[in-house]
C-alpha cells in the first residue's frame, strides 16, 4: 500500500475547506492563497488552485474584485460571500465532529 497516495488523497479531500478558511481572513490573490497553503505545507499549484475557485465561485461561495497592480496586470482579489461564510461555518462545526471521532478512535480522547 502506497502511504504518498493516500498522504496525498487526504490533502485533496480537505483542500477546498482551506481554501475557503484562508480566504476567510481577508480578500486573497491566488499568489497569497498558495503561499499560505505552503506555509502549511499543504502543497498546491496553480493549475489546481484556478478550478477549485472557480468551482467555489460558480456555487456562490466566492466572489472576486480586479485591484490594479503597480507590477503588471491587475490582479483578481477573492473573498467570501454571506453564503460562503455559512458554508464554512458549517464545514468548520464538521471538521471539529470529524476530528473528535478519529481522536477518540486513536485513543488520544
Amino acid at each position: 500500500m502506497n502511504v504518498e497516495n493516500n498522504k496525498a488523497q487526504m490533502r485533496k479531500g480537505i483542500l477546498e475547506y482551506c481554501i475557503l478558511s484562508v480566504i476567510s481572513g481577508n480578500s486573497c490573490y491566488a499568489s497569497d492563497i498558495i503561499n499560505r497553503l505552503k506555509e502549511a505545507r499543504v502543497i498546491v499549484v496553480e493549475g489546481t488552485l484556478y478550478p477549485l475557485l472557480t468551482r467555489q465561485k460558480n456555487a456562490g461561495l466566492l466572489s472576486y474584485r480586479w485591484e490594479e497592480s503597480p507590477q503588471g496586470p491587475p490582479r483578481k482579489y477573492y473573498e467570501l460571500t454571506a453564503q460562503g461564510k455559512e458554508y464554512l461555518a458549517e464545514l468548520d462545526n464538521s471538521w471539529d465532529e470529524l476530528v473528535e471521532s478519529v481522536n477518540i478512535i486513536r485513543g488520544k480522547k
